[in-house]
């Protein structure tokens, strides 16, 4: 009789622990969510139209940027969360620079020695990470007043969201300039436009994409 009571007691406890669980996966699913979807750093707020353009001219190359890019913005913000009340208000924005600027280091010399052709293709884009409004934007906007949990899973949702944009304005740039798709020929290339592979084509591309996104996915 006891031993009822006291699964009677505890009953609503799991309860509560497990709907405040839930919750708190759910907010922060929603938080990386936010940054794919309804923050798209590409297709919604516009930001980071340099490397966009610069480097979509193929699937791969725009893959390996975005990965790059999400790299250090999750790395950045982490550490921004975690010094903000160390850094005087003066002194902010070059500290975050700093920052951020140490962590494009590690991932270029990385790129560098394992990924040699796609280091040489994305060439000065790859160091130019480091003034990219995305991260510093990031790093000012959220990751100076938010915890380190919740700063890394904003730069895991923006830097899906920029990686995902950029791998697929460069896939479609791929695809219908030279009829391939990261580097495997479809054997259309006599049939496409070179023009998409060239910087008339990136705005082309883009401008369409996301005009797409904002009509079809961004409810």
């Amino acid at each position: 009789m006891e031993n009822s009571n006291a699964e009677v007691r505890t009953a609503p406890v799991k309860e509560s622990a497990m709907s405040k669980t839930a919750a708190f996966m759910r907010e922060k699913l929603l938080l990386v969510w936010k940054g794919v979807i309804r923050e798209n750093p590409t297709f919604v707020l516009v930001l980071g139209m340099c490397p966009t353009l610069g480097t979509t001219t193929s699937a791969a190359n725009g893959f390996g940027m975005g990965v790059a890019t999400m790299a250090v913005l999750i790395m950045s913000n982490i550490v921004i969360s975690l010094v903000k009340n160390l850094i005087p208000d003066k002194v902010r924005i070059p500290a975050f620079i700093v920052i951020i600027a140490s962590f494009v280091t590690v991932i270029q010399m990385l790129m560098q020695a394992y990924f040699q052709s796609l280091y040489a293709s994305l060439g000065v884009f790859i160091p130019l990470i480091v003034v990219n409004c995305i991260i510093l934007g990031r790093a000012e906007a959220f990751a100076s007043k938010n915890g380190a949990l919740d700063s890394a899973l904003d730069g895991v949702g923006i830097g899906l969201g920029f990686t995902l944009s950029l791998t697929v304005i460069g896939a479609v740039r791929e695809l219908l300039g030279s009829g391939s798709v990261f580097g495997f020929n479809i054997g259309i290339g006599d049939y496409t436009p070179l023009v998409l592979v060239l910087a008339p084509g990136g705005f082309l591309v883009l401008g369409f994409l996301m005009a797409l996104f904002n009509k079809f996915v961004k409810r």
